[in-house]
């Protein structure tokens, strides 16, 4: 039966702010909140939907941040943002019916893969570049299947959904970030209210770590937002390399 002691508690909660501030900036918060949770003694599947619970509030606080700052106009993104949502939603119905194993096989070589991208091909910085993927296009390919990964399995997809909108959408890395924050929480959304039925989270520790991931959030996007790529590019790269090899220890160790 799982206890939560202050010092449990005071560990969550000073997880949840780490995570806040990472995901706000570059993704990759579950890398921190995930083990968490688990040492703290919370079985797996509980772990994952608390997870989706606190997530929800650090990726809400880092879109309006960055929305307040006139990075992403929210009126122009809820149709993405709904079927990020709906394909989250899926994602997580459907994750004890699809087979996971290839794919996780395959997401460490992917990671790497961004995070090379990120940190050796010149000329990705603030500015918009050239789209390869109009506005429905990239709303009816990339948006729906990053939904439906980051409802299925989860880690990762705010680097996925980075570089599809830098590739594809030919957003600047600020930009690519304020609507990475939007889509990442979406399909978060999506994918907890499905993980609410068959997961069924701890709500109140899941809330009160989501207080604390508002506050990294905020403190993620204020300084993103005023530094930019030369912030953004290299933590997505750690962040990327690190999920990477903690995908291959997992895997090493049979779990």
């Amino acid at each position: 039966m799982f206890e939560l002691t202050f010092d449990l508690a005071l560990l969550l909660l000073g997880a949840a702010f780490a995570a806040g501030f990472v995901d706000a900036i570059a993704g990759g918060g579950g890398l921190i909140t995930v083990p968490a949770l688990m040492l703290a003694g919370i079985p797996p599947a509980q772990a994952l939907a608390t997870n989706k619970v606190q997530g929800a509030f650090g990726a809400a606080t880092a879109a309006i941040s960055y929305a307040a700052r006139g990075l992403v106009d929210l009126r122009s993104q809820w149709r993405p943002a709904l079927v990020a949502g709906l394909a989250g939603a899926a994602g997580a119905v459907l994750v004890s019916s699809i087979p996971t194993d290839g794919l996780r096989l395959v997401l460490p070589v992917v990671l790497i893969a961004i995070a090379v991208f990120f940190a050796v091909k010149p000329g990705l910085d603030d500015l918009d570049r050239t789209r390869r993927f109009s506005p429905l296009v990239f709303a009816a390919t990339a948006v729906p299947l990053i939904g439906f990964y980051d409802g299925l399995i989860g880690p990762g997809a705010g680097a996925f959904y980075m570089i599809a909108f830098v590739s594809l959408a030919g957003y600047g890395v600020l930009k690519a970030t304020a609507h990475t924050k939007l889509l990442n929480f979406a399909s978060n959304i999506g994918g907890l209210l499905a993980f609410a039925l068959i997961g069924k989270p701890l709500w109140l520790i899941g809330i009160g770590m989501g207080l604390a991931q508002v506050l990294g959030a905020m403190l993620g996007a204020r300084l993103a937002s005023r530094i930019g790529a030369r912030l953004i590019k290299p933590l997505l790269v750690v962040t990327s390399t690190a999920l990477a090899l903690r995908l291959i220890w997992q895997m090493l160790q049979g779990g």
